[in-house]
């Protein structure tokens, strides 16, 4: 009777399917994970942990921790307290700030690896990654209050203003010198604030045809057009992807966005004077993304990246967090309706964009989807 029995649980354990290594769990976790040796060098980084440090595995590999953490970050104590206790310890709040990083509400979680003598299993939660979905939906909330503005005005002041305007013409036929320069200045503002309107109405709510686009060519669109007139005294760096699919997007929008973003960081290198301004246009493919679509269950991949990056002075701190929202700017004579266009844009086509900014280094990064599966992709944009 015993060997049966011990002849069953031999079956029964030989039936149990075989347990995933340790490399195939770290893989497939959501947050970023790395394992590090009694060094700090990374020795194993999955595709979540690739996006946060935006670097290619392959290239972490070569990598220690102290390049992207400065010496007194909490995250070299917390791995030290592992180490020393031979246990799991967590931290939180943490802010990584340096050249190659900035990321703020960061959870830290490290626990010895028995296999490897002095090595850490290291998660990051990243909590500005919830706060750039947050800024998203504020994005589209600004976006949507655009749009009911710009109706609001057409339909209740265009037309006073036309009345308005025509009256100020017949006043100035028979009007004195000293009021025919009055009657011009009402003609002058009336027009002025037609112009707002009328650009206020590009936030209407229209449906745009999608269609596969290749970016690298809207890019050097925008490039060319930058350099032939307001950043022809700046440099232009390409920094591309050349693996990249297309994204699903409309083409004349994205050159808007792209434009405007360029438009942005060039005017701010004029502003501060900097004497080797640079535009860094960048691609890049990143698995990670996924954004949930209000109202379903649906979730959207967004894994294909447009950066445009500055070294220009950044954007202060109290703008940042209503960069997108309408009527704020920094600039002299601006209307602030620049970035709020942006933001509608990216809306139109379910993409998220942030902003990174500090002092030196001020990142517009825009996530777009890839064409649906089984969409055609016409050759010339293999």
């Amino acid at each position: 009777m015993s060997g049966r029995m011990a002849s069953l649980a031999r079956r029964a354990a030989n039936d149990r399917p075989a347990l995933p290594d340790a490399a195939s769990v770290l893989s497939a976790l959501p947050m970023p994970a790395v394992v590090l040796d009694a060094n700090d060098q990374f020795r194993f980084a999955n595709q979540a942990a690739e996006q946060f440090f935006q670097q290619s595995i392959a290239t972490l590999m070569g990598m220690s921790l102290g390049e992207f953490l400065a010496e007194d970050s909490r995250v070299f104590a917390l791995l030290r307290q592992v180490r020393i206790q031979d246990s799991p310890v967590s931290d939180h709040h943490l802010l990584l700030q340096s050249p190659r990083l900035n990321r703020s509400g960061v959870s830290a979680h490290g626990a010895p690896l028995p296999e490897m003598a002095g090595a850490v299993v290291l998660t990051l939660a990243d909590g500005s990654t919830a706060a750039m979905l947050d800024r998203q939906l504020n994005f589209l909330g600004a976006a949507r209050g655009a749009t009911a503005m710009a109706a609001m005005l057409g339909h209740e002041i265009k037309n006073p203003l036309s009345g308005i305007r025509g009256a100020a013409q017949l006043l100035e036929q028979n009007a004195s010198e000293a009021d025919i320069e009055l009657t011009q200045l009402i003609q002058d503002e009336t027009d002025r604030i037609r112009n707002l309107i009328d650009r206020m109405e590009m936030f209407s709510d229209r449906p745009i045809d999608r269609a596969p686009v290749n970016i690298h060519r809207v890019l050097d669109h925008v490039r060319r057009v930058s350099q032939s007139g307001f950043a022809s005294h700046l440099r232009i760096v390409e920094e591309y992807d050349p693996s990249l699919p297309p994204v699903w997007g409309n083409r004349d929008q994205l050159v808007q966005i792209l434009l405007n973003l360029v438009k942005n960081a060039a005017e701010a290198l004029s502003e501060s004077g900097q004497e080797r301004g640079e535009i860094h246009l960048i691609t890049a493919y990143h698995h990670g993304v996924r954004i949930a679509v209000p109202g379903t269950s649906e979730r959207v991949h967004l894994p294909l990246q447009i950066i445009v990056r500055d070294n220009g002075p950044g954007i202060p701190e109290e703008l940042r967090s209503n960069l997108f929202e309408p009527f704020i700017t920094t600039k002299r004579g601006g209307q602030g309706l620049g970035l709020a266009l942006v933001a509608k844009l990216v809306s139109n086509h379910g993409a998220l964009i942030e902003c990174d900014s500090r002092p030196g280094r001020t990142s517009f990064r825009l996530s777009m989807p890839a064409p649906p599966p089984g969409e055609p992709i016409p050759l010339e944009l293999d």
